[in-house]
């Protein structure tokens, strides 16, 4: 289960982001970014996150999940699509096969609430890594 690995990504820079910020001393929530094609499923990240954030900076957060629907283009025709799951990537106007993902794959920080209640935007950071 690469949910476990994800978590443990997220909390790592959340953490990160916490001692650049200096004097936060516990998080209340965490806001990510889940494209529905990231091959991430979303409970066991939850289940996952909880038990990780243990003995952490992080412990009792709440994990946000936001879904982002997979989108595609067409190329050819610049017809735009929800691809779904299993995803459709030929045109459903043209049923050309040269499509570009424009979203779903997302997996990102998107925002963490530290305890003193001001909500932080996370810093702008690479997304999480696939290889999890």
């Amino acid at each position: 289960m690469h949910e476990m690995s994800v978590a443990l990504a997220v909390i790592d820079q959340v953490e990160t982001a916490a001692a650049q910020t200096g004097d936060v001393g516990a998080v209340r929530s965490v806001r990510l970014r889940v494209g529905e094609l990231a091959g991430v499923v979303p409970d066991s990240l939850a289940f996952c996150f909880e038990l990780a954030c243990a003995g952490t900076l992080l412990e009792g957060a709440e994990l946000v999940l936001e879904p982002v629907p997979g989108r595609a283009r067409c190329t050819p025709c610049a017809h735009e699509w929800a691809v779904g799951m299993p995803p459709r990537l030929n045109c459903p106007e043209c049923n050309g096969p040269d499509a570009e993902l424009l979203s779903g794959r997302e997996l990102q920080i998107a925002a963490v609430q530290w305890a003193d209640g001001d909500p932080t935007r996370a810093p702008a950071r690479e997304p999480i890594s696939e290889e999890c």
